[in-house]
């Protein structure tokens, strides 16, 4: 008996996006409890909501002075795009841009980035995208909802050390747990191998 081959739904070319994806069928790479889980990220949120609803302190001056940046930037009300959107055909390499990776589900800012080539930020290796799928795995595992996206403020400078400068002020400001300066601050459990 011949051997047949199996038929697709996916077109030639998205089977061979799929075929050169970084996102693969791994194994769990974290032991996490639910209740670990729903702990850790109730801490975060628990933090990012507080940045969210405290009043930016505004200092009075006689010359009126631009705010910082990193205080008027909300992640959450940029628009939401697929963590997948480097796969997408671009006529162009993209801008200066911060980017934020959020969980809408849980209106978590994971991770706070910069690029001088939004469109292009992604493609290739980046860890992020290993933390993301741990964290999609552990979710999985134990039957919880996430909707990560991912949102870029496409008003950065282009010169790279100021871009820097506001992505760490938002680092700080916002504890992203994916961020390494953040690791130990929430104890993030999904950035082992």
């Amino acid at each position: 008996m011949g051997t047949r081959k199996q038929t697709s739904l996916l077109n030639d070319e998205a089977q061979r996006a799929v075929n050169q994806s970084q996102y693969q069928n791994l194994p769990g790479q974290i032991a996490l409890g639910r209740q670990e889980l729903t702990a850790w990220k109730a801490r975060v949120a628990t933090f990012q909501t507080a940045v969210k609803t405290e009043p930016v302190m505004e200092q009075v001056s006689l010359f009126e002075a631009t705010p910082e940046p990193a205080e008027t930037i909300n992640p959450f009300t940029l628009p939401q795009q697929n963590t997948e959107f480097w796969r997408w055909q671009f006529s162009d390499v993209g801008v200066a841009a911060l980017y934020f990776v959020i969980d809408y589900q849980s209106e978590l800012l994971l991770y706070v980035g910069e690029t001088v080539k939004s469109n292009q930020r992604w493609k290739g290796e980046h860890d992020c995208k290993r933390y993301l799928v741990n964290y999609r795995q552990a979710h999985y595992h134990h039957n919880l909802e996430s909707q990560l996206g991912i949102a870029f403020w496409r008003h950065a400078p282009a010169e790279r050390r100021p871009r820097q400068a506001i992505e760490s002020a938002l680092i700080y400001k916002w504890r992203s747990p994916f961020n390494k300066e953040n690791w130990k601050f929430w104890g993030t459990p999904f950035v082992g191998e």
